[in-house]
C-alpha cells in the first residue's frame, strides 16, 4: 500500500486530534514533527511515537523523510510556513482559516500552481458524511432562499481576557480573533455550497485588545440571502438551516453535523398540526470526525491532483475575501494586512 509520510508543525492539541482521525487511514505515516525546542519536540514525538525530530522547519521541508505537511501553527505563519514547505516540493494540509487574508491564501494558491504540489484548507465540515448529506439532498428543497448557520462558543480564555490577561485567542497581531476561530465554520460551508455572495453586511462586538468578540453578518445572493452568527463570548444552541421554496434542511451542528433532516414543504398551518419531526439523512459515520480531511488529502497527493474538489483553492479564497471584507466594516485589523 502506498503510504505518504507526514510531518506535522504545531505541538497542541489540535494535533493531538487530526493524528487519532488521521491515523484511522492505514495510508498516513507519522515521520515527523517541527517544534520551537527539541525538548518540546522529543516530548510530543515520545507521545506519537514520531521518529524524527526537527527545530528547523526548513530543514523538515527539505528532507527526505517527509512527502506531506500539516501546518497547525498560529494563523499568522500559515501562508509563510506553507509556501516554505511548497517551495520544498512538500505537499500541504494548512489548518483553517487558510491564511491571514485573501492576498496570503492568494499568493499560498500560486505556490501550489508553480511548484505543483497539493494545497488543502483542513476544514473538516465539509469533508464529512453529512455534509455531503446535505449536498446530496439540496435538489429537494427547490430554489434556495435562505441560508442560516450559528457557531457561538463562549472562551475560557474570554475569562482570562476580562481579567486584563489577553491570551492567543484574541490577540490580532497573532491573526485571531472570534471570526477567524469559529466563525470561518459558518461561512466555509455556505461559500462551498452557493459561491461568492453580491453584498456583505456586517456588525460585531469588537474587544480593547482590537479583535473580535462576536459578529453577525447577513449576505445577498441573487435570489437568496444568508446570515451567519459567530460568538466566542456567548454560547448558542441554534441549528443550521437552508430553506428553499419546496423543502429545507435542518443540521444540527454546522461546525460538526450530526443530525440533518429534510423537511418537505407543509400545507399552510391551521394551528393544529403535530409537531414534524423531518425526514432523517444522515448518512453512516464509523471514523474519528479529522479522518475525512486527510483521507481527502491522501486521495489528492497520491492522484497528482493539486486541489480538492470540495475544499478547493477557490472556495478557501472566497471564504477569506469574505472574512477580509468582514474585518472591514468591524474595523478589525491585522499587521498581516500591511504588507
Amino acid at each position: 500500500m502506498k503510504k505518504v509520510r507526514f510531518g506535522v508543525v504545531g505541538t497542541n492539541f489540535i494535533t493531538d486530534w487530526v493524528i487519532a482521525g488521521a491515523r484511522e487511514d492505514e495510508r498516513f505515516e507519522l515521520a515527523a514533527v517541527c517544534s520551537r525546542t527539541q525538548e518540546r519536540g522529543e516530548e510530543f514525538a515520545a507521545k506519537h511515537n514520531i521518529p524524527h525530530v526537527f527545530t528547523s522547519l526548513e530543514e523538515m521541508a527539505s528532507s527526505d523523510k517527509v512527502d506531506a505537511i500539516y501546518i497547525a501553527s498560529p494563523n499568522y505563519m500559515h501562508s509563510q510556513q506553507s509556501i516554505l514547505c511548497m517551495s520544498h516540493g512538500k505537499h500541504v494540509l494548512c489548518e483553517k482559516p487558510i491564511a491571514s487574508n485573501a492576498r496570503e491564501a492568494a499568493e499560498m494558491i500560486a505556490a501550489s500552481k508553480k511548484y505543483g504540489v497539493a494545497l488543502m484548507e483542513a476544514m473538516k465540515s465539509t469533508l464529512s458524511p453529512n455534509f455531503r448529506a446535505v449536498k446530496d439532498n439540496l435538489h429537494r428543497i427547490g430554489t434556495p432562499r435562505r441560508y442560516f448557520a450559528s457557531f457561538c462558543q463562549y472562551s475560557s480564555r474570554y475569562d482570562k481576557f476580562k481579567e486584563g490577561v489577553v491570551l492567543n485567542a484574541f490577540r490580532p497581531e497573532l491573526s485571531n480573533g472570534a471570526m477567524m476561530d469559529i466563525g470561518v465554520y459558518t461561512v466555509y460551508p455556505l461559500v462551498a455550497l452557493f459561491g461568492r455572495p453580491k453584498s456583505i453586511s456586517a456588525q460585531g462586538v469588537v474587544l480593547s485588545s482590537g479583535a473580535d468578540g462576536q459578529g453577525a453578518v447577513n449576505m445577498q445572493y441573487e435570489g437568496m440571502n444568508a446570515t451567519v452568527l459567530y460568538s466566542k463570548i456567548a454560547n448558542s444552541q441554534l441549528p443550521a438551516e437552508i430553506e428553499g421554496e419546496d423543502g429545507n434542511i435542518l443540521i444540527d451542528r454546522i461546525q460538526t453535523p450530526v443530525d440533518v433532516r429534510f423537511y418537505a414543504r407543509q400545507a399552510p398551518a391551521s394551528g393544529h398540526e403535530k409537531r414534524v419531526e423531518g425526514e432523517p439523512i444522515s448518512q453512516a459515520d464509523n471514523h474519528n470526525e479529522y479522518y475525512y480531511e486527510i483521507a481527502e488529502f491522501i486521495d489528492m497527493v497520491l492522484a497528482g491532483r493539486a486541489e480538492s474538489q470540495i475544499n478547493s483553492h477557490d472556495t478557501s479564497l472566497a471564504t477569506m475575501e469574505i472574512i477580509d471584507e468582514v474585518r472591514r466594516q468591524l474595523g478589525v485589523r491585522y499587521p498581516a494586512d500591511e504588507v
